[in-house]
């Protein structure tokens, strides 16, 4: 059977001993139609990192959708809400609660018969009570945040297939600690493509956006339409996939 999505990410081999001497593909889930992308509402909430999940879910050929996990241990999540927006404008994202059920109707839209979602997140950001609520029985036992951190521990440790009442299909995947990109160029310029339209505006093809004039992206930093920090993201994710390009072997 052909793949038509795969989730993919990068396995650094020599990282440990200080240095990547290769980058090997790591499939984490493949023939899914929604990437749904786990992020708890708790202390560990990082924007970042969700946007990091982003780019690799766009090139995955799959919709990703957010999920905000845990809003039952916040009375105002509105400000989490607004960040993913704001680095994701196109993306749906929900707030839900697997124990109190919060917002898990307004996720049934993506679970309809023949569909497949795979589950994706740190550990501890709730993906098996998300799909003990959806599957309304526990298949996936559940362990407690360590209170040092707000982290959870971990639970799932291979992936798992599982088939909701509806007809649709959840992929549960292990908590991943770090995820690296892996042939991430199509993620990237769909999760920037505000800055890359910008190029497109630069007086000069070959402009490196340092001190050219007539530079569009110097030009949008100073009036502010363009945040320095969308910017270093931006140079970041380019700067790594870069590096991991010339390292892949394929």
């Amino acid at each position: 059977m052909s793949r038509h999505s795969k989730f993919s990410r990068g396995d650094f081999l020599g990282h440990k001993a200080g240095y990547v001497k290769t980058v090997l593909e790591q499939v984490i889930a493949s023939n899914f139609d929604f990437v749904f992308i786990l992020s708890s509402l708790n202390l560990d909430f990082n924007v970042n990192r969700i946007l990091r999940y982003l780019i690799q879910a766009r090139q995955s050929g799959g919709k990703p959708v957010v999920i905000l996990t845990k809003a039952d241990l916040t009375e105002d999540f509105s400000e989490q809400l607004a960040e993913v927006h704001k680095i994701a404008p196109d993306v749906p994202v929900h707030a839900v609660s697997s124990y109190t059920g919060f917002g898990l109707d307004a996720i049934d839209e993506y679970l309809l018969p023949r569909k497949t979602a795979v589950f994706l997140g740190m550990s501890g950001v709730g993906k098996s009570s998300l799909l003990n609520a959806l599957m309304k029985q526990e298949v996936m036992a559940v362990k407690e945040i360590r209170g040092s951190d707000n982290r959870g521990r971990h639970t799932t440790t291979h992936r798992q297939l599982f088939m909701l009442s509806s007809g649709a299909m959840i992929i549960d995947t292990p908590g991943m600690r770090e995820l690296g990109l892996f042939d991430a160029d199509g993620g990237i310029s769909a999760s920037f493509k505000d800055v890359e339209e910008l190029f497109t505006q630069c007086r000069f093809n070959d402009c490196r956006h340092e001190t050219e004039p007539g530079c569009a992206v110097l030009a949008a930093l100073a009036n502010g339409s363009l945040s320095h920090e969308h910017w270093a993201n931006y140079l970041t994710q380019m700067k790594e996939n870069k590096f991991v390009n010339k390292k892949i072997k394929r």
